[in-house]
């Protein structure tokens, strides 16, 4: 049985799933402010922190919900169809950026996206819902690309500030939230034992 905060927590993730389902299902777009709205390079926008937390979610969604309720299935078949769609996005040092479709618009890597996309991978690695290679190799990838950008005071930078899109970022930027994923990231790495 969960109990307090658990239970509150995956109440509202399991909500925020459905609701992240439903929009992708019907348009492909976070909500209705983006319907036909593009990146410059003309593709739609998939911001990636939005995209790292829904990501890092449904991880922590499959970890505390019982493998025999009703909804199990749906959140873990959703989480591998992400964790398939994330892959390629990836960019050859191992980060996703503010917008997904359109790194080339944000060209420096956005942390606290690619710290979630690193946890969800290794969580999955970990628990062995992920089983093909490609999964751990990418988590390995981002991790190493991560820890690249904590400066030599151990602050994470290229965290992209508050905001509800993509948005520029730059090497100083940091956030609090950006560490908690990194941290999650860490804790999922630790365990991968690379």
């Amino acid at each position: 049985m969960w109990h307090g905060w658990a239970s509150s927590v995956a109440i509202v993730l399991l909500s925020c799933g459905l609701v992240v389902e439903i929009l992708l299902m019907v348009n492909n777009y976070r909500d209705r402010w983006f319907i036909g709205r593009k990146e410059p390079n003309g593709k739609k926008v998939f911001w990636g922190r939005g995209n790292g937390w829904v990501f890092g979610g449904l991880a922590l969604i499959l970890e505390h919900l019982p493998k025999d309720h009703y909804t199990y299935g749906y959140y873990l078949d959703l989480y591998r169809r992400m964790a398939d769609a994330i892959l390629p996005l990836q960019d050859e040092n191992g980060s996703w950026h503010a917008s997904l479709y359109d790194p080339e618009a944000y060209p420096l890597a956005e942390n606290s996206g690619s710290s979630f996309f690193v946890f969800g991978l290794a969580w999955g690695v970990n628990h062995k819902v992920l089983t093909d290679d490609r999964y751990k190799e990418a988590a390995i990838r981002g991790w190493e690309a991560l820890k690249g950008y904590v400066d030599e005071n151990g602050r994470l930078g290229s965290v992209q500030p508050i905001g509800a899109a993509p948005g520029k970022v730059r090497a100083d930027m940091t956030e609090v939230y950006g560490v908690g994923a990194f941290l999650l990231a860490g804790k999922e790495m630790l365990e991968l034992k690379y």
